[in-house]
């Protein structure tokens, strides 16, 4: 069974002579997550909190954390241009 996190496989990684960290594997299933649930949720922070059952301040918080509002703010910038 092969397992990819943030485009490296496990396989690709131990080859590189590195072995992501636990903390590396679970921040990008989070991120990864995340970024589902809000494009499911058209970019709506408290509808994605809902569909992964956290409130939406916890949800703002690990956007925080991983640097996710920054690109989303960076993404709505770019939408606005396109539009």
């Amino acid at each position: 069974m092969k397992s990819v996190f943030a485009g490296v496989s496990m396989e690709e990684s131990r080859s590189a002579g590195s072995r992501p960290t636990l903390k590396h594997l679970v921040e990008a299933y989070e991120r990864h997550i995340i970024e589902d649930a809000l494009r499911a949720a058209s970019g709506n922070q408290r509808r994605a909190a809902r569909a992964l059952g956290v409130l939406p301040t916890t949800l703002h918080e690990k956007m925080k954390r991983l640097g996710l509002l920054r690109r989303e703010a960076e993404d709505t910038a770019a939408m606005a241009l396109a539009g």
